[in-house]
């Protein structure tokens, strides 16, 4: 990430209050006067669950501190790596890190440039099934079974783990079959839990007992994060003595919690989005426009949706007059509302773009394993994302191009897994002129069978359940079907006396 995209955030009077309260918290026990201090006994080759979900609520002293101390050959496992300069950017630049388990890479040019160059080992995971494997070690349970990643890399084996160093592209460690097992007739794969030598954490509040409060979506996978180490470290920007905090509103019980230090003087927002600016989903085209207003209509009233980063999430603008739903951000969040005026941007309200946000009344705020638990549960009825390929059978492929490209999966995995009606939308051929709806995906897949529409600036298809094929239900104004198959490389059937595409009439 450009450091035009990142905004440096001053913290609120609470923060002045934290350093009052500096002189009057005693030395000892579980507070440590600095962060150096906190990790003085940190050690090559550690394992560290680090906390924060792009550059909200990560603890960037405590990886300050690791930087400094110039510790080497770590092995972090945490969401995603923030960008070059802040977050876990900071560990890359001097290369310190020798493997990485993560879910999405994001903007991090440093991570994909030793990844691809054959420099560190990566192990891309779901991002469900991380939280959900961190919180299962924190809570004694050693595996699980879930259905995200069935039928995909995940599940088989032979996703890119380490790139050759000469820039070939050649995969030289590829990652291992998960075991799998079938449960009333539908099959599941099988998944460790992730332990670490020691979990760093973010939080908003914090006593000198170590119980924690997290604000809005910094909290993410801080709690999952905080149960699984050795030796968990809290970064708070608050500190105050015992019996201050309400217990009753307590995220992380102190009995997790080893070390706690007070954090950082700043803080930073990864992508300020504002009212009317560009999102990542790119200019708002005639196509695009088509494209997800169509999306929209597919849309009821009361409906939980998630929408997935770039064009998905410009469906939001279209949701038709009296339909009035709630928006499911994975990061942690219900009832995300528009971006926020200039001036008004919240630097720990972000979607799961990274985007400043605000929140819509009756929002609620969560930790990412229990957005994870919506989302597996069948509690979100749709999610519409976006896809490199999509196959006549509903298979799509939208996170990785072997040695090229390491987008990561995100959530992607979980929310195609999931039982919520699954919508793509894209662009129906890629930047060559080369078409995307194809008979068979040629990069790994992200989910079998798992689209249910799919919406291009040509028309809309729906997919059969059991993978038999697709049919065109749609077609769009000043489009005619010869040029729509021309520019398909799968076959599909046409409804017959062929409509135009709802909201082009």
């Amino acid at each position: 990430m450009r450091n035009s995209l990142l905004r440096r955030v001053s913290l609120s009077a609470a923060s002045a209050s934290a350093r009052r309260y500096r002189s009057t918290v005693p030395a000892g026990g579980k507070v440590f006067e600095s962060a150096d201090a906190a990790v003085a006994d940190m050690r090559a080759g550690a394992k560290l669950l680090v906390g924060g979900f792009g550059l909200t609520g990560v603890p960037e002293n405590l990886l300050a501190a690791i930087k400094k101390k110039g510790i080497r050959n770590l092995e972090v496992v945490s969401s995603n790596v923030g960008t070059a300069e802040r977050g876990l950017g900071l560990l890359f630049q001097d290369k310190q890190i020798s493997k990485m388990v993560g879910s999405y890479v994001g903007e991090n040019d440093l991570f994909e440039s030793q990844f691809l160059n054959g420099e560190i080992d990566v192990e891309l995971v779901p991002m469900g099934t991380l939280a959900e494997r961190m919180r299962a070690a924190g809570a004694g349970i050693p595996a699980f079974f879930t259905a995200t990643g069935v039928g995909t890399l995940v599940h088989h084996g032979s996703m890119p783990v380490r790139y050759a160093p000469d820039g070939s592209g050649k995969v030289v460690t590829g990652s291992a079959p998960r075991t799998s097992q079938v449960f009333d007739g539908k099959e599941y794969i099988m998944e460790e839990a992730i332990h670490g030598d020691y979990s760093l954490v973010r939080a908003w509040k914090g006593d000198t007992e170590g119980n924690l409060i997290y604000r809005k979506t910094s909290r993410n996978h801080n709690p999952a994060i905080a149960t699984a180490g050795k030796v968990t470290i809290a970064e708070v920007e608050e500190l105050v003595p015992a019996g201050t905090l309400d217990p009753d509103q307590v995220h992380t019980p102190g009995i997790f919690i080893d070390r706690i230090v007070q954090g950082p003087s700043e803080k930073f927002i990864e992508r300020l989005t504002l009212l009317g600016e560009k999102t990542k989903g790119g200019a708002l085209t005639p196509d695009r426009e088509r494209i997800t207003r169509r999306a929209a209509l597919e849309l009821r009233d009361g409906d939980y949706v998630n929408l997935g980063i770039g064009m998905p999430t410009l469906v939001s603008n279209f949701v038709p007059p009296g339909v009035h739903i709630t928006l499911q951000s994975e990061n942690g969040m219900l009832g995300v509302g528009p971006f926020p005026a200039r001036g008004s941007e919240d630097v720990d309200l972000v979607n799961a773009g990274k985007q400043t946000v605000t929140a819509l009344p009756g929002a609620s705020y969560f930790a990412a394993h229990d957005s994870f638990g919506m989302i597996r549960g069948g509690h979100c009825d749709v999610t519409i994302l976006g896809s490199m390929q999509v196959a006549a059978n509903g298979d799509m492929a939208n996170y990785l191009i072997p040695g090229k490209l390491v987008k990561g999966m995100g959530g992607a995995m979980d929310l195609v897994s999931s039982p919520a009606k699954v919508i793509v939308t894209m662009e129906h051929c890629d930047r060559k002129g080369n078409p995307k709806l194809l008979p068979a995906c040629t990069l790994p897949l992200t989910g079998q069978r798992c689209v249910a529409m799919l919406v291009t600036e040509f028309g809309v298809w729906e997919m059969a359940p059991d993978g038999s094929g697709m049919t065109m239900m749609e077609i769009a104004p000043g489009i005619d079907l010869e040029s729509v198959r021309a520019s398909t490389a799968a076959d599909f059937k046409v409804i017959d006396n062929l409509p135009l595409m709802k909201g082009c009439e």
